[in-house]
């Protein structure tokens, strides 16, 4: 195992990879912008180490800087979290080429699942269900609306660089399709440096469902089960929780294996996460893969006694995989929900600035286990800079209702004042009763009129 890890992320994520390295014995070092000197979180390592401005372009995301400081402090590893550089294959490959372990899959698989045409390609051959749609990019509008008229409307257009919806754009005839065409392959160069777009038929009422897989660098490939990721504010999720209560165990064990085993037929190394849309009629349909830690890993880890963190420096490290899928034991239900730093009846318009009181939930409500992931605490200021999550509350018990129970409670014994957060709108997501009955999809918020 690694002497000295070196932590290429903030907030959470950073304090949650620390705690994991410190039980396994291993020194932290961890990076941090201007704006994050003397951030909560920078306390865990064992040394910090300032990287550049408040701009993440200067800080977090400059390569150069973050690898000569996993050289001076004489780092074996780099784990970059989630976001900034951990879907890099250019700093993967920096990191290997300068006697660093990277913590997360290879560049050559990174590029293959880093675009999603290529991607969608590599899961059709390994015989994962795709989403009918254009077999590469489409070229301009003429060819999109041509494709549109023979898998027929609705379709989607969305980057191949990229996610988070930017570049995606939703037509339901041709004259919608030529004019988002335009606007979506701009913002998909402007977000990513690159303008492709490809072209899916867009299915109505889907949920989104996705599995985590681990894979060693000795083909042992298994899966964690799967997360439901319906509840989302503009392609980007808000509540996941696990089983999903559109899957029974039945599928929930054909399709797990199947896409472990396509994550090893195209080489993938280290955990990940295959992203799927469950049709209306229940058919599952890939959508893309994260080559990294995902946020919501939590709620795996709740229901299976895994750490994921540990899995993941494991592999890196080169040992194989300590469990089998027949180890792997899933244990009631999981819930998360994200506590950003935005007025959801604003648009979800992020609102940095000063938290002025803050109460933690307690570790158990009810008869659920509750678990907070976050790095703040009373008179930290949330800076402008970065994404808005602040902290992940996760609970979990015996069964869906006893969790949903759990979650209620430990918002309304968490504090958290001085800026607006996403614990309203959490409130209204867990007493609304599509929410309750388990039916519903990704278009929940805007169909039940939670998002402002």
């Amino acid at each position: 195992m690694f002497r000295t890890l070196l932590i290429a992320n903030r907030g959470e994520i950073a304090l949650r990879i620390a705690r994991t390295a410190d039980r396994l014995g291993i020194r932290t070092v961890m990076v941090h912008s201007e704006a994050d000197t003397g951030a909560p979180w920078l306390d865990a390592a064992d040394r910090t180490v300032c990287v550049g401005p408040s701009k993440a372009s200067a800080s977090y995301l400059d390569l150069d800087a973050i690898l000569q400081a996993a050289e001076q402090s004489d780092c074996q590893a780099v784990h970059p979290g989630y976001g900034f550089l951990s879907e890099n294959p250019v700093f993967a490959a920096a990191c290997i080429q300068q006697g660093l372990a990277f913590v997360g899959p290879g560049p050559g698989a990174m590029l293959v699942t880093g675009n999603k045409i290529r991607a969608k390609r590599a899961m059709a051959e390994a015989g994962v269900p795709v989403i009918p749609g254009s077999d590469g990019a489409v070229h301009d509008a003429d060819e999109a609306a041509a494709l549109a008229d023979r898998i027929g409307y609705p379709v989607l257009l969305k980057a191949a660089a990229g996610g988070g919806g930017k570049g995606m754009r939703a037509c339901a005839e041709p004259t919608a399709l030529r004019a988002a065409f335009v606007e979506a392959a701009n913002e998909a160069d402007k977000a990513f440096g690159d303008p492709a777009l490809y072209l899916e038929r867009l299915i109505v009422g889907g949920r989104h469902v996705e599995f985590q897989v681990l894979c060693d660098a000795f083909g042992g490939a298994i899966h964690l089960g799967e997360r439901e990721c319906s509840v989302q504010r503009n392609h980007q999720k808000l509540v996941e929780e696990s089983p999903s209560p559109a899957l029974s165990p039945e599928e929930r064990s054909r399709f797990g294996e199947r896409v472990a085993r396509a994550m090893a037929a195209i080489g993938y190394c280290n955990a990940g996460t295959v992203e799927f849309l469950r049709a209306p009629d229940g058919e599952m349909y890939f959508m893309e893969v994260n080559a990294r830690l995902q946020v919501e890993h939590p709620v795996t880890e709740v229901r299976t006694g895994v750490d994921l963190v540990e899995m993941q420096l494991r592999i890196a490290a080169l040992e194989p995989l300590p469990l089998s899928q027949a180890n792997v034991r899933f244990e009631g239900h999981g819930i998360e929900l994200r506590i950003n730093a935005e007025d959801p009846d604003d648009g979800f318009r992020p609102d940095p600035g000063e938290i002025t009181a803050f109460r933690a939930p307690p570790p158990e409500a009810g008869t659920a286990r509750v678990r907070w992931d976050s790095a703040v605490r009373a008179g930290y200021r949330v800076p402008p800079y970065y994404d808005s999550l602040i902290g992940k509350l996760i609970v979990h018990a015996a069964d869906r209702e006893g969790a949903i129970a759990g979650a209620v409670a430990a918002l309304d014994r968490t504090d958290l004042q001085g800026i607006k957060t996403t614990i309203p709108l959490h409130r209204k997501v867990l007493a609304h009763e599509r929410f309750r009955s388990g039916q519903y999809d990704v278009g929940f918020l805007h169909a039940a009129g939670l998002a402002g």
